[in-house]
Order: structure tokens, then C-alpha cells, then sequence
């Protein structure tokens, strides 16, 4: 199988395999085909949720794109294709890592001669609009560039609702939107529900308003509600997923979800993902749903996001043996007393391969997984952890003789060493941080996950990573046969470091800061260590920079003061902790470093990002129309899977 597909602007589109789904049952194979449409049903609410305009605009440019009556062989057309496959990717406008703006290099009346030329049938024309209509509301978002600029903007000392352009908030100010959830919330409930976590806060025009009446209102998702016939598809798949699942528990699992999806009741989806968690029998899993704030500047919203997995029944035992001895792993972490959990609960672990990816998940995806988000179900119930693992192979074969570890690894002993445990210590350090990094800790009473504010994902990535870095130096992994040496840990410490440091710049443009929150997680480490210890530098040799670490155990010192001081922050909820580590070591960037590290990558004609394409499973009946079995095929195009997923699941205008 060919691992890499075609590439566009600064993405390589790559492909997964699903090894061993041929040997699931019909049951199985069923299941997985029905619970992997309902991952794909809800795509168009994630595109509403990164921009109002992504719909409009995705619908116009395929209208455009399908249209044979229009010149394919210009430049204008051309430059308007990568456009539309960019905005496919980031499921709207704005850059799936970096969230800017994407900048069109088709020109504004090329776009406007197209749409009054197209089928004006195929439009997304809202009733009395015209083509020309059209145009002139699209045309500024698309073309000026200071016109809702970033999707999520998370400028310290700004107002980081107004200024992103994701769909979460309607008219209402950051102190608005903080002070509706903090009078929303109660901090004698420890139980209470992420509030905010499946809505759309607006204020109401004043017209509208009665004596006495609050202006801002809280609009649900759900079946009845906003983004309801996209959950109504959601809800069929999944009732027929309930039909063939492989156990009971399964089925309870699914029917809660229905329920939650047709009430919008947080407490629903609380009691929905406490028995998510305890449904361990059987092969097959999924996760469906609101379920991660990276994309709401204030960390309380989430997008929607699906994914189908079925375990690595042979790969599990890696994680399982984590798993097992998670209260070591806690007792023994270098964090307070005061922050360390007396009893670990629930914590599970597998490998596994995913059979379908969706919403926020796709075309770029996460290789480990780890839920609830919620910090009182993690106390009480524990959580739940997922390896990815034929995604992480699915890259690591399309990195092979990239030329990246010759250009960046400061010498031939390390490049060496890089290859004979990087692969397996990476996922050893994914295992750390989604099994026991995120389940690890607990908060003082009354701190509540929305405490840090817009430092709080790039605190909890921290956290987890740090502890996967600490623990993948420890004697106890050789112990349990986890890795092979005592000095293996020592290819994921260089290439964590070259990547916190140096390689991840590869992914922002020169002049710009660091946004992302996984990204700004990588820097804050790596730059924290450089900054409060002599063991790592970045060195000078023949004109290049490299990182150079002279002492790993030292190294692992570091991890270890900075993870207490994390969690630290994380359990009191120190907002003015993480502002200043934050905004020290995770946001700019040494603009000289930064120009020679993308002259380097750009000489390498790599592509920074990678995302999927599905496989197709392909239900085979027989002459009654029953399912007798479930085909994959790994043929269909990246614009040709993109234009179905818009034709079959295009539920919302």
C-alpha cells in the first residue's frame, strides 16, 4: 500500500490501512460500517463552528469546482482548486494549526465572473438572493485580509472573543461571555457539568429584549435546536449502530448518546461518558460528539469531532501493563503530595486501529486520545486512553529518507540512536501522556477547569507531556518490558527537544508567534529547560544551529521540576502562573533562529502538515438487501471523497 497521496500548498495528504478488520465479525464489521456514518454525518457542524462563512463559502467553491462549463485549465482555477482542498482540509478558511486566514491567489473578480456564471441551482442562495448577493457577502471575509483574521486568537491583553472569527459567540465580549459562565456555574457542585460546552452564546438585539430579560442567551445544539438535522442523521446512524453492537453495555453506551443529542442535557452527556468509560467489553469503540475546547479561545466550547477504533489486541498489552500500574506511576510522580491522587480509578488503556475519521478529526487527526475532559469524572471514575497505532505508522513510513533527522540531528551517533528507539519510544511517550499524563493529578477543591482561562489547554498539554517525559527515563519502564534499555528514552529527549526548539517552526510563517496549544506546550518545555539548566543549548556548527544535550539524567531533572510546578499551576488554578510561563517561553520566536530553520526545511521540498484520507467500507448485499459482509478500498481521491462527504452529509446551509 502507498502511504503518501497527493500533496497541496504546505500539506501532504497520506493514507491509513485497516489491519485486521477482514478478521472482525459480520457483527463487527456492521458496527464499525454504521457508527462510522455517524462520524461522518456531523461534518458540517464542525465547518459552522470554525466561521460562520465556511459553509457558504465551501458550497460556492464546489459549485465552482463540479461546474464544466468553467475553464479548469487556468491559472485563476487552479489557484482557486487549492483554495477549496485547503479549506476542505481545515474544515473552513482558516489554517487548521496556525489558525490565520488563508490568502487566495485567484483575484476577487475572477471569483465574482464565476458565481453570476455557475448553475445558479447549485448556489447555497438563501431565499430573494441572488448570485450577485452571493458574491458580496462572501467577498469580504475571503479577500480582506484584517476581516476576521484568525479563527481563534488568544493575544494576551486582548479581547480573545471578539477577535476570533469562530462561530462560538455572537456579539457577546470575553468578560461577557466569563461572567454568564462563572454566574452559571456552582463551586459547591463539584459535580456540576462543563457548561457552555454544547452551545452558542449571542446577545439578542435589543428590540427583541423584554423589561427585565437577560440580552445574552444560550442557544443548545441538539436535535430539536440548532444544528439539528445534522444531529438527526447522527442519531439514525447511530440507532442502527445500537441494533448490531457487540454487547449490552455498547448498546446502553449509544442509547445515552442518542439521548443527549435530543435534549442537549449536560448532565446526560456526564452519566453518557461515566458509562463510556466502564464499557470495556468488546472489540470495537467510538468517540462522537462536543468533546474538545482547543478551538474556543476561552478553552469552554467544544467542536465536534468522531472517530471509529477497533483494538490491537497484541499492541494492547504495551498499554495495558501502563495501565496496571498506574498508582506507581502516580505515587512516585515528583509533583506535591497535595496534587497527587491517594487512589487512581478506572484508568484503561489501548491500541488501537482507527476505521474512520471525522469532524475535528479529520483530515488532520490526533494519534492519542484521552476522555473525558471533565476533571471530576477522571477523580471519581478514571478515564479512558487510545493509541492510534496505524496512524502513527502510517506516518512513520511516509517520513522514511525525508532527509529531516540528517538536516536537523546534530551528529551521526544521535541519528543512529534516533533509529534504533525513536519509533518505539514516540509511542511509548503517546501511551504516557494519554494513558496517565492527562488522567494523572487532581485539582484543589473549587478550581474548575475553566480557571486558566486561555492558558488552560497549553497548561494541561504541558502536563501530560511532562509527565510522558519523566516516566520515559524511569527504571520501572525496563522493569515492566516497556522499552528496551535503560538509555532508549534518550531518541524521544533529542527529537522532543529539537522538535520544541527548532523543527515544529517549520509550521509558522516567519514574523508570526506561536498559537497553537500543543505547539506552544513543546516550546514552553523545551525553552524552560534551555532557560533553568546547562544540560540542553542550541549550538553552532559549519553556519547551522543544533540542539545540543550533554546530559540526559540532568534532563530528566528538569522535566521533572517544571512537571511539579505544572501541576502545580493546574491544581490551584494559578491563572497569573500560567499567564507569565506562557507568554515567557511559549509564544515568540527568535526571528533569526526562525529564518534559518525555514531555509533549511524549505531545501528539504517536505510539506509541514499531513492529514488523511479515509478508506471507503462498502457495504456487499445480497439479493434480499441484507449486509453479508463490509469492503475496504484505499482508492478514492482526496476531491472525490471531499465532494461525496459534502453531497451525502450536507446537512446545514
Amino acid at each position: 500500500m502507498n502511504y503518501t497521496d497527493e500533496r497541496f500548498a504546505d500539506i501532504q495528504m497520506l493514507r491509513y490501512r485497516l489491519n485486521g478488520f477482514k478478521d472482525l465479525s459480520l457483527r463487527q464489521k456492521k458496527y464499525v460500517y454504521y457508527l462510522s456514518q455517524a462520524t461522518l454525518a456531523g461534518r458540517d457542524i464542525t465547518f459552522d463552528q470554525f466561521g460562520k462563512y465556511n459553509l457558504r463559502i465551501r458550497k460556492t467553491l464546489e459549485a465552482i469546482y463540479t461546474d464544466h462549463s468553467i475553464d479548469h485549465s487556468t491559472n485563476n482555477f487552479k489557484a482557486l482548486e487549492v483554495y477549496l482542498k485547503r479549506v476542505w482540509f481545515s474544515n473552513g478558511i482558516y489554517h487548521h494549526y496556525g489558525c490565520e486566514k488563508f490568502k487566495p491567489e485567484f483575484t476577487e473578480e475572477y471569483l465574482h465572473d464565476c458565481i453570476l456564471n455557475v448553475n445558479v441551482t447549485s448556489l447555497p442562495l438563501l431565499p430573494e438572493e441572488t448570485p450577485l448577493d452571493l458574491f458580496l457577502d462572501l467577498r469580504r471575509i475571503i479577500f480582506d485580509e484584517d476581516f476576521m483574521p484568525k479563527r481563534v486568537n488568544k493575544a494576551d491583553g486582548e479581547d480573545v472573543v471578539k477577535t476570533s472569527a469562530c462561530n462560538y459567540y455572537d456579539n457577546v465580549s470575553q468578560e461577557e461571555a466569563e461572567a454568564f459562565y462563572a454566574a452559571k456555574g456552582n463551586p459547591k457542585d463539584e459535580r456540576q457539568p462543563s457548561w457552555g460546552l454544547n452551545s452558542t452564546l449571542r446577545k439578542k438585539p435589543l428590540i427583541s429584549c423584554h423589561e427585565g430579560e437577560q440580552a445574552i442567551e444560550e442557544i443548545v445544539w441538539h436535535a430539536d435546536g440548532m444544528y439539528g438535522k445534522a444531529i438527526c442523521q447522527i442519531i439514525h446512524w447511530l440507532t442502527l449502530a445500537a441494533d448490531v453492537a457487540e454487547n449490552d453495555d455498547q448498546r446502553n453506551v449509544i442509547n445515552l448518546l442518542i439521548d443527549y443529542y435530543r435534549t442537549g442535557d449536560l448532565r446526560t452527556f456526564d452519566e453518557y461518558s461515566i458509562e463510556w468509560l466502564k464499557c470495556l467489553d468488546g472489540q470495537v469503540d467510538f468517540i462522537n460528539g462536543f468533546i474538545e475546547v482547543y478551538g474556543d479561545p476561552l478553552g469552554i466550547k467544544a467542536s465536534w469531532e468522531g472517530i471509529v477504533h477497533y483494538k490491537d489486541m497484541e499492541a494492547t498489552r504495551r498499554t495495558q501493563t501502563i495501565s496496571d500500574n498506574a498508582q506507581w506511576f502516580e505515587d512516585h510522580s515528583p509533583v506535591d503530595p497535595r496534587f497527587k491522587k491517594a487512589k487512581v480509578k478506572g484508568v484503561t488503556a489501548n491500541v488501537v486501529c482507527a476505521a474512520m475519521l471525522g469532524g475535528d478529526e479529520y483530515p488532520s487527526t490526533a494519534i492519542g486520545i484521552n476522555l473525558p475532559n471533565a476533571d471530576w469524572i477522571r477523580a471519581e471514575h478514571g478515564s479512558k486512553s487510545v493509541t492510534i497505532g496505524n496512524l502513527t505508522d502510517a506516518y512513520n513510513k511516509a517520513a522514511r529518507n525525508s532527509g529531516m533527522k540528517e538536516e536537523f540531528v546534530i551528529d551521526d551517533a544521535t541519528i543512529e540512536m534516533i533509529n534504533k528507539y525513536g519509533d518505539a519510544c514516540d509511542d511509548l511517550h503517546t501511551d504516557l501522556h494519554e494513558c496517565l499524563g492527562h488522567g494523572s493529578g487532581q485539582t484543589l477543591p473549587g478550581v474548575t477547569s475553566g480557571t486558566l482561562k486561555t492558558y488552560g489547554n497549553t497548561i494541561e498539554e504541558a502536563r501530560a507531556d511532562l509527565f510522558a517525559l519523566y516516566y520515559l527515563a524511569d527504571e520501572k519502564l525496563v522493569e515492566l518490558g516497556l522499552t528496551p534499555t535503560a538509555d532508549a528514552y534518550k531518541a524521544n529527549y533529542y527529537t522532543y527537544m529539537m522538535n520544541g526548539l527548532m523543527t515544529q517552526l517549520v509550521r509558522i510563517k516567519e514574523g508570526d508567534t506561536i498559537e497553537e496549544a500543543h505547539m506552544r506546550n513543546r516550546a514552553l518545555i523545551a525553552r524552560w529547560c534551555v532557560d533553568n539548566g546547562d544540560c540542553v543549548k542550541l549550538v553552532e556548527r559549519g553556519g547551522k544551529t543544533f540542539v545540543e544535550i550533554s546530559d540526559y539524567e540532568a534532563l530528566r531533572t528538569l522535566f521533572g521540576k517544571l512537571l511539579a510546578e505544572i501541576q502545580r499551576i493546574k491544581s490551584e488554578g494559578d491563572h497569573e502562573a500560567a499567564r507569565n510561563i506562557v507568554e515567557r517561553y511559549a509564544v515568540n520566536i527568535d526571528g533569526k533562529l526562525h529564518k534559518e530553520i525555514l531555509e533549511r526545511y524549505v531545501a528539504l521540498n517536505l510539506a509541514p502538515y499531513k492529514g488523511f484520507i479515509n478508506p471507503v467500507l462498502i457495504p456487499l448485499r445480497n439479493e434480499d438487501g441484507e449486509i453479508v459482509d463490509i469492503d475496504v478500498d484505499y482508492n478514492e481521491g482526496y476531491a472525490h471523497q471531499m465532494l461525496r462527504y459534502s453531497s451525502e452529509f450536507g446537512t446545514l446551509i
